[in-house]
């Protein structure tokens, strides 16, 4: 009888103790920006994560350089601030829902995505903006190269 009930006592435990751990959607979830200390519109755009379901984890630095460099955000890639999600980069104001389809599809090759400099119809860039208007998301590779992700 010991025997029987080890026999199937031991799997079940391990199919509970699974509910307990995060999965990689839950943890993909968690967005870590980097940003100046005085930048409004990047706080504005962490707002429009969380509204949709992301938790945002803010760090202040005042030498914006040293991320981009670190995470290889080329200038012509560049923007505001620079975030890690799911093992990608998001640079500048990229809307939510590309940030989503990016954590759901992950195409192949692609390390990020980038809104390069300040694109003024993008989330968090005006906060009465409903929809974002007139720019492109471009998703890139480890060697800077790019292509449209999402045309608004």
């Amino acid at each position: 009888m010991k025997r029987a009930i080890s026999g199937w006592l031991f799997p079940a435990m391990l199919g509970l103790a699974a509910f307990d751990m995060p999965t990689a959607q839950a943890m993909a979830e968690e967005v870590v920006m980097y940003k100046s200390p005085s930048c409004g519109c990047c706080s504005g755009w962490a707002d429009t994560l969380k509204s949709a379901g992301f938790s945002v984890v803010e760090h202040k630095t005042d030498d914006m350089d040293v991320i981009k460099v670190k995470y290889g955000v080329s200038d012509r890639l560049s923007s505001c601030h620079t975030a890690l999600v799911g093992g990608y980069i998001i640079e500048g104001h990229v809307p939510a829902a590309d940030v989503k389809r990016l954590l759901r599809e992950k195409p192949a090759g692609v390390v990020g995505l980038t809104a390069p400099g300040m694109p003024q119809q993008s989330p968090g860039m005006q906060p009465d903006m409903l929809e974002p208007k007139n720019y492109d998301v471009l998703a890139f590779d480890k060697d800077g190269k790019t292509s449209v992700f999402t045309h608004y």
